[in-house]
């Protein structure tokens, strides 16, 4: 029989639409599920039942209220939290460290839109320290697990985010990615995850980071799902920094829209790493190659459009975003190594060595552009390995290697946080890996601010080689 966490996020919010199952009736199926077994997958950073149950009791209201025509969007009274390291208002967060908390007065933009959509929070989800490494693991939460194997880890930074959706836990979730966020904690959970272009979400009211990673986006079990939620999280506030050409219609538009022959360029050679890339994870990348080209699009082999100064750009980037954290002096001892080490490694990094990284990364994006103008979406692998076990990647006493064994694991998303492009990973491939199943995706990125044609296309192989029904063994 089915239950209400096997229907689609877009299939429970039509079913309160229509009055046949009540926003309360949702909130109170996920959060006695999130009551069984969150903790056992480190989902959450903290529960806001209260909030969920006055959410979706002013759902109902307004459903009760409202003209019959009435357009109240496609995720009205669903359950989707917020990840950790964005600000909900009168809900403290300690951003998944030991060294801070904070109870913020208001929302940050993309939750505000999320409330003004009538979304239901169930909790923050869980994130590492700060949202710096791959891996969910941090000081004042259990490590967020992946359901189709609780011995492996649900990626980072939005891995609680994934956990939760992948579980059943929630309708969809929030995320973000400055480094492959969301498109890791997808891949090792079997999700979509939609990394969107620079500036199409909103990240206020905190500023910008120096280089201009991380952008803001949803995971879902569907394409579908995750372009309704894009379309909630993509609204316009003022003060924006840069913004993007308007998209014709809407995102969930485009879910129903066929893509047309596209030219596709793939590669699967690692460009932060010197990595071996594990066979299921060629075996993803060319499946959906294969895929592709029964679909009429046409597949070419193509160089990666970079070179060995990206790492160091990022890096000196990277570490001098983690030193830029206001944390007292004296709270330091309780940050975790690896975010000491990144401050520290931040602190090395001159004025001159910051503008000369930034202007480096800049050019490489210049450079990228042009090299791959001619095809319409770029095919990589999400990951260079298959989902880790908890601890894995994590090397508390030599946290420069746990760096280098991030980047070794993840070769393939941060270039395009770089370069600002929409990306989304895609659960097409699946491997017996030690026993257990496991989700193996493929990330396709599309050209700048052309989310509309990467996400049409995500349908077309989805609608080809369907995912929504496999679901984790007893989740």
């Amino acid at each position: 029989m089915t239950e209400l966490h096997d229907l689609t996020a877009l299939e429970q919010a039509r079913a309160i639409r229509a009055r046949e199952i009540s926003a309360v009736e949702l909130t109170e199926h996920y959060l006695r599920r999130a009551d069984a077994r969150a903790d056992e997958l480190g989902v959450f950073l903290a529960r806001t039942d209260d909030l969920a149950r006055d959410q979706a009791a002013a759902a109902d209201a307004r459903i009760a209220s409202a003209d019959p025509d009435e357009d109240l969007g496609p995720l009205f009274g669903t359950v989707v939290p917020p990840k950790g390291l964005d600000l909900v208002a009168g809900v403290t967060t300690s951003f998944g460290s030991a060294a801070i908390e904070l109870t913020p007065p208001v929302d940050g933009d993309a939750v505000a839109l999320m409330r003004a959509a009538g979304l239901v929070f169930p909790g923050i989800t869980n994130t590492p320290e700060f949202g710096l490494p791959c891996y969910t693991e941090n000081p004042v939460a259990p490590p967020a697990r992946t359901p189709w194997d609780t011995r492996r880890s649900a990626g980072g930074s939005s891995g609680g985010a994934a956990a939760a959706v992948s579980a059943g836990l929630a309708s969809a979730a929030q995320g973000s990615d400055g480094g492959g966020s969301i498109r890791i904690p997808s891949s090792v959970t079997g999700l979509v995850g939609i990394k969107p272009s620079r500036y199409r979400v909103s990240g206020g009211p905190l500023p910008e980071g120096v280089g201009e990673l991380s952008v803001i986006g949803p995971l879902a079990r569907t394409v579908r799902d995750a372009a309704a939620l894009l379309d909630v999280l993509a609204g316009s506030f003022a003060g924006a920094p840069t913004p993007l050409p308007v998209v014709e219609g809407t995102f969930l538009d485009a879910a129903d829209r066929e893509p047309g022959r596209l030219r596709i360029g793939r590669y699967a050679t690692p460009v932060i790493a010197e990595a071996v890339v594990d066979a299921e994870c060629l075996a993803a990348y060319d499946e959906a190659s294969t895929l592709l080209e029964s679909l009429g699009h046409t597949v070419e082999d193509i160089a990666p459009p970079w070179n060995p100064s990206m790492v160091g750009a990022f890096v000196a980037v990277w570490s001098t975003l983690a030193l830029g954290i206001p944390i007292p002096e004296a709270d330091e001892p309780h940050l975790t190594p690896l975010t000491r080490w990144l401050r520290d490694t931040g602190r090395g990094v001159s004025g001159l060595d910051l503008a000369n990284a930034v202007s480096a990364m800049q050019s490489l994006t210049r450079d990228s552009l042009v090299a791959t103008a001619g095809y319409d979406v770029i095919l990589t692998p999400t990951l260079a390995q298959v989902p880790s076990l908890v601890g894995g990647i994590r090397d508390d006493a030599d946290p420069a290697a746990d760096f280098e064994a991030q980047k070794r694991f993840t070769p393939f998303t941060s270039p395009y946080n770089v370069t600002g492009q929409p990306a989304v990973s895609l659960p097409l491939h699946w491997a017996e890996v030690d026993g257990a199943t496991l989700p193996i995706g493929v990330q396709l990125v599309g050209r700048p601010a052309d989310e509309v044609t990467l996400i049409s296309l995500a349908a077309q192989l989805e609608a080809a080689a369907p995912w929504a029904g496999r679901r984790p063994p007893g989740w």
